[in-house]
């Protein structure tokens, strides 16, 4: 029956032919439509009827048993965040729901297109406080792009379409259908399955306006001093190519924010650093002293800006993006030009003349040399006996060429590879970035694999964060991703150490934390793995991880009190950025 459903056609012109299936083979259906072939989740009591259904599904649909439903949603964004696709979650009610709140907050703040497929209790024991029921919907919806409780079968396959749609469209974000279990055992007469691409109160896109273009491109043309802020809005549009030639035409300086890194090679001769309160030093002090200052596909969020009342004032501000809501939301916009930066590049491309702004772009080389000079020669060529994480990085980048991707948990580990690593491929930086969700790191390594299974998935994480979710190892040893994982321990709970040695007077409160031994763990998940802490170590150690074939951990010993810099302190202007 499973074969002769898949062939419904779903054409209006075609006459269709009922056929009576459950509410969870339709669900299933529906995914197949979508072209969804691996689905990340966790089974129990209220979903047990879509898992029974998909018992018959295994030859069509794959499915990843996480070992908590936080991994499952990680994972999801970790393969939408390498596939360019929609990633797929099912998670049972109650706490199985509940479990998916953080990374509905992860996704929804940093744009990943996830659709969360929940269980709940039967409709008629809504509200009753029955075993394992909490409402979903209302929890969700603050950090759900849209989300809706389905009573009734014959609601799936229109609300599965919807949420495909709304999940992928525009400015992407996390969906949440929540299926009673009645309407998942309810048979009803299925017609077939047809993709949404409207909705009538949804507006995915605004409307572009030429006469911005206009004068956005008058401003560009005009600048003496222009630069480019570049985000995820890059990635998410599929405008690497419209963006590089946009800032080709005009030779303009352009520094990336941490979702946006991997847009434009880290190689790239305009590309002037990372922006931000760990950023490189030149494009943080140079956002000060620009003259026309263009945002594309990025929001303004406070890591970037530091004190809004000193940032740019000197500027005028051209801000490209898909979500109307994002313009003048921090920083009051000269020009704003809405609308999928894939279109809107290009118009303005060819409203701008050829510029020389070499002398502009040498000013950000020249603020780059003191960089090297006070933090980055010690970082990645130290002279202390201790492991540096900016060297380990700086050995991973010769050894994969920048080719891997790179996923990081949150912490100094992930600044520092934010910082150091490099990204030749678009899609190859996975990080959590407005949330800072720690834990996210294992199993969102999980799902780069899946999203794309020939590279090299490599897994940065501190030791503080591989603790959070370190029973996704059993995902792995159940299901053979080849991740390579790599603990960058220094016995801390870094980043917050950092903070309370500079502002709080070395008051170590609750940061010292104590570890098992992470290689005798990831062996009893039978994954591979050595730990080191010398020099002369390292670079062995990273061949044996990258060449071996399967998943592997790699615990590395670094400086335990060992800094990340430059910093913008909280309160402080991104021009008063600190070396030391």
């Amino acid at each position: 029956m499973n074969d002769t459903i898949s062939k419904i056609k779903n054409t209006e012109s075609e006459s269709q032919k009922a056929i009576e299936i459950s509410g969870s083979k339709a669900v299933l259906e529906a995914l197949l439509q979508e072209n969804v072939h691996t689905v990340f989740g966790y089974p129990g009591g209220a979903i047990m009827p879509i898992y029974d259904a998909l018992y018959d599904y295994s030859d069509k649909l794959k499915h990843i048993l996480v070992r908590h439903e936080q991994g499952a949603i990680h994972a999801a964004q970790g393969f939408a965040r390498t596939s360019g696709k929609t990633g797929v979650v099912f998670a049972t009610s109650g706490p199985g729901a509940t479990n998916l709140v953080t990374g509905l907050a992860d996704a929804m703040i940093d744009s990943n297109p996830i659709v969360c497929i929940t269980g709940q209790v039967f409709a008629s024991l809504l509200g009753t406080d029955a075993f394992q029921e909490t409402d979903v919907i209302n929890i969700t919806t603050p950090v759900t792009k849209w989300n809706y409780q389905v009573t009734d079968a014959t609601e799936i396959p229109e609300a599965i379409a919807k949420a495909f749609h709304i999940a992928s469209t525009g400015r992407p974000g996390p969906v949440l259908i929540d299926i009673t279990k009645n309407a998942q055992i309810q048979l009803f007469e299925y017609l077939g399955y047809k993709k949404c691409n409207h909705i009538r109160s949804y507006r995915p896109e605004p409307e572009i306006r030429n006469e911005y273009i206009e004068q956005a491109a008058e401003l560009i043309n005009q600048a003496k001093k222009p630069f480019v802020i570049f985000g995820q809005g890059v990635i998410l549009g599929k405008a690497e190519e419209e963006f590089k030639a946009f800032i080709e035409k005009t030779n303009l300086p352009a520094a990336a924010t941490v979702m946006g890194l991997s847009a434009l090679e880290t190689t790239h001769p305009l590309h002037v650093g990372m922006l931000g309160m760990h950023g490189n030093y030149a494009p943080n002090v140079m956002t000060n002293e620009c003259d026309v200052l263009i945002a594309v596909g990025m929001r303004f969020d406070d890591r970037v800006t530091g004190r809004l009342d000193k940032y740019a004032k000197q500027a005028k501000i051209i801000h490209l993006d898909i979500d109307p809501a994002e313009i003048d939301k921090n920083v009051k916009t000269t020009v704003p030009v809405w609308g999928n930066c894939k279109k809107t590049l290009p118009m303005l491309t060819a409203l701008l003349t050829e510029n020389d702004h070499s002398a502009w772009l040498n000013e950000f080389r020249e603020l780059e040399k003191d960089e090297i000079k006070e933090v980055i020669q010690e970082e990645l060529n130290p002279t202390s006996e201790v492991l540096t994480m900016g060297e380990v990085i700086k050995v991973l980048n010769d050894l994969t060429n920048g080719d891997a991707i790179i996923a990081t948990d949150v912490g100094q580990h992930q600044m520092v590879t934010c910082r150091y690593a490099k990204f030749n491929q678009s899609k190859s930086s996975v990080t959590s970035g407005g949330l800072g969700t720690m834990g996210f790191g294992l199993p969102a390594a999980i799902g780069a694999w899946y999203g794309a299974p020939e590279k090299t998935v490599v897994a940065i994480i501190g030791d503080g964060g591989f603790q959070m979710t370190l029973q996704e190892l059993g995902t792995i040893m159940q299901f053979g991703a080849k991740v390579k994982i790599m603990i960058l321990n220094n016995e801390f709970l870094g980043m917050v150490r950092q903070w309370q040695q500079l502002f709080n007077e070395r008051r170590y409160s609750f940061v010292n934390i104590t570890s098992p031994d992470f290689v005798a763990v990831a062996k009893a998940y039978y994954i591979d793995g050595q730990r080191i802490s010398e020099r002369e170590n390292l670079k062995p150690a990273l061949e044996t991880m990258l060449n071996h074939d399967g998943a592997y951990l790699l615990e590395v010993m670094v400086g335990k009190e060992n800094n990340v810099f430059p910093m913008v302190t909280q309160g402080s202007s991104v021009s008063e950025i600190r070396l030391k």
